[in-house]
């Protein structure tokens, strides 16, 4: 497997449009703390930029021999807001920029039924230009839950679309994602989220489901103990032989960019020492 770092590590939790370091500095971060890809956002590079911008990322990218593992081409997207199906209507823009970022994989929104029918055309156009779609196990979309997302993922029928696999987003929504959820969505994973958290009733997040309304929780470094159970995440990973990308996707430090620096060292020492994420790699 190969380690991506998300340019959502120069985000805070809440605000993701505006970056906390440039994409030279969260490029160096990077290479330095030892990842091979960066998992592109909006906050940094987007639909929405220019063809000089995108071109000047591939470059900066490039001479630090560091690839675009996926993108995420605009706000709607990552706020997972009502808006954030509009990619499903119009990919194109979307498949431009990871065709100019050299990125193999797209994430999209899905919201309602009536979104499915579009992803289907989307993925369609995607693999003419020989490009994945995936979907985030994520709260307050169709894939809140395996039993959802298994059902999503089979309406679409598209070998070209698949799934993120997060578990913090199951971990909130009160589902398992341990060896047997991942055996069974394993035929769709594309890419492998990781971040950390530690649910509580009186934590200092909170966050809507549709499954089980409001849920509140504390935010933890990957490399803490007693939040998400990476051990069982590793072991479901392995025994499906995933060896694709794994994909660091932690939020920034509130108002503190030196710890955030840190915190994205410290986490890719820790997959690297377990050998998690590069247990297959050459």
């Amino acid at each position: 497997m190969k380690l991506s770092i998300s340019a959502r590590i120069a985000e805070s939790f809440l605000s993701k449009e505006k970056a906390t370091m440039s994409l030279s500095e969260l490029a160096d971060l990077a290479v330095a703390a030892g990842y091979d890809a960066v998992c592109m956002r909006a906050s940094q590079i987007g639909i929405h930029s220019s063809p000089q911008e995108i071109k000047a990322a591939r470059q900066l990218l490039d001479d630090r021999d560091l690839s675009v593992s996926m993108v995420t081409g605009d706000f709607d997207i990552v706020y997972n807001n009502d808006n954030g199906p509009h990619c499903l209507r119009n990919i194109t823009p979307h498949l431009d920029l990871a065709d100019s970022l050299g990125a193999p994989l797209i994430r999209t929104c899905i919201k309602t039924a009536a979104d499915i029918s579009f992803a289907q055309q989307a993925a369609d156009e995607a693999a003419e230009r020989g490009i994945r779609l995936a979907h985030q196990c994520h709260a307050e979309s169709l894939f809140e839950t395996p039993d959802q997302i298994v059902d999503t993922l089979q309406k679409i029928d598209r070998p070209d679309f698949g799934l993120i696999f997060e578990a913090a987003n199951l971990d909130e929504c009160g589902q398992e994602y341990g060896p047997d959820i991942i055996a069974r969505l394993a035929p769709w994973i594309f890419n492998v989220y990781l971040q950390n958290q530690k649910l509580s009733v009186n934590g200092e997040i909170t966050l809507q489901t549709w499954c089980r309304g409001p849920v509140s929780f504390d935010i933890m470094q990957i490399h803490e103990a007693g939040g998400i159970n990476f051990d069982a995440v590793f072991e479901g990973l392995n025994s499906v032989g995933y060896d694709g990308m794994v994909t660091v996707h932690q939020a920034g430090i509130e108002n503190d960019r030196d710890q955030s620096v840190m915190a994205a060292t410290q986490t890719a020492q820790y997959l690297l020492a377990r050998g998690g994420p590069r247990a297959d790699a050459g």
